[in-house]
C-alpha cells in the first residue's frame, strides 16, 4: 500500500484559521455588495462539516471493500511515483467533472448534493458544508481503480481535490489573472456554480480545473452579481434536515406518482422535473378551464 498522507486531516487547522481570518475581515472591512457571514448558516455549515467526517468513516467500509476487490482482479497497476502522481491528479480531476456534474442533473445524486449549495451565503464555512450520503460518487472513478490505481491513492487524489475547494468558497478574492482563471477553478467561477440565477444554473463543474467545462460546453464566466442558494430555499438550520431534505422531498413526489414510469423518473431525472398534467384529468381538461 502506498504511503500516503491525509490530505483534509492535515488540512484543518489551515481551514480553521483561514475561516477565522475571513470572518475578521468581514469584521474590519466589510462589504455591502457580499453576503458575508451569519452565524446560525455558519454553525449549521461547520455541523454538516464535522458529521460528513463521521458519516464517511462508515460509508467508506464497503466503498474500500469493492474499491480492493477490483483491484485485485485487474492486472494492470500504475506505480505512485513523483511523475505518475500529478497524472492520477488530473485523472481524478476528469472524473471529478463527470461525477460533480452527475450529481446536479440526477435527482437522486443531487439529493446528496444539494447540502453543499443549501446555504445562501458564500465564504469559507461553505466549503465545510459537505453531505452526510456521500455514497454515491465511487462509482464515477471505478475506471481509475481498473487501469491500476490503488485505492489509497484514488482517496488520495480525492483529498487533494477537495482541499483545493476550500479556498475557492470566497466573496473576498476577485478575478486572478487571465491564465489562471482560463485553467483553474476560481473563485469567480466557482461563486457562479454556486449562484441559483438561470443563466448560473449547472455550469462550472470543475474541481481543480476549469478547462473540462470550457471543453464541454458547461462554463458560465461570472458577470452579473451572484445570488447564492436553491432555486427553492430551504428554511432550516437544522443540520438533519438540511442533510435530507431533497430525499423527503423524493419520497414525497414518488408516492404521489400515479406511474412507475413516473416514479423511475422522479429519481433520475433532473431536480425540477415534474410530470406533464394528464390530458384526460379534470385540471387539464379546455371544459374545466371555462368552468
Amino acid at each position: 500500500m502506498p504511503d500516503l498522507p491525509d490530505v483534509v486531516l492535515w488540512s484543518i487547522p489551515a481551514f480553521v484559521l483561514l475561516t477565522v481570518l475571513e470572518i475578521v475581515s468581514y469584521r474590519f472591512h466589510p462589504d455591502d455588495d457580499e453576503q458575508g457571514y451569519a452565524a446560525k448558516d455558519t454553525a449549521a455549515s461547520l455541523s454538516m462539516g464535522l458529521g460528513s467526517l463521521l458519516f464517511d468513516a462508515g460509508w467508506k467500509i464497503p466503498i474500500v471493500a469493492i474499491y480492493s476487490f477490483l483491484y485485485e482482479l485487474t492486472p494492470l497497476r500504475i506505480p505512485v511515483l513523483w511523475w505518475t502522481v500529478p497524472l492520477m491528479l488530473l485523472a481524478y480531476d476528469f472524473f471529478y467533472y463527470w461525477s460533480h456534474r452527475g450529481h446536479h442533473v440526477i435527482r437522486v445524486l443531487w439529493a446528496c448534493h444539494v447540502v453543499h449549495h443549501s446555504s445562501r451565503h458564500y465564504n469559507l464555512s461553505t466549503a465545510l458544508r459537505q453531505p452526510w450520503t456521500s455514497a454515491t460518487s465511487w462509482i464515477f472513478y471505478l475506471p481509475m481503480i481498473v487501469a491500476g490505481v490503488h485505492p489509497a491513492a484514488v482517496a488520495f487524489c480525492g483529498s487533494v481535490n477537495l482541499v483545493y475547494q476550500f479556498w475557492i468558497h470566497t466573496e473576498r478574492i476577485g478575478r486572478l489573472p487571465r491564465p489562471v482563471e482560463y485553467l483553474f477553478n476560481t473563485p469567480s467561477h466557482h461563486r457562479v456554480h454556486h449562484a441559483s440565477q438561470g443563466g448560473y444554473l449547472d455550469r462550472n463543474f470543475g474541481g481543480i480545473l476549469i478547462v473540462f467545462d470550457r471543453w464541454f460546453g458547461s462554463f458560465a464566466a461570472e458577470a452579473e452579481q451572484p445570488v447564492y442558494g436553491l432555486t427553492k430555499n430551504i428554511s432550516t438550520y437544522n443540520p438533519l434536515k438540511v442533510a435530507t431534505h431533497e430525499y423527503a422531498a423524493i419520497a414525497r413526489d414518488v408516492a404521489r406518482a400515479t406511474t412507475w414510469g413516473d416514479r423511475l423518473r422522479h429519481l433520475v431525472k433532473g431536480p425540477g422535473w415534474q410530470p406533464a398534467p394528464r390530458t384526460d384529468s379534470p385540471a387539464a381538461s379546455p371544459e374545466s378551464a371555462l368552468a
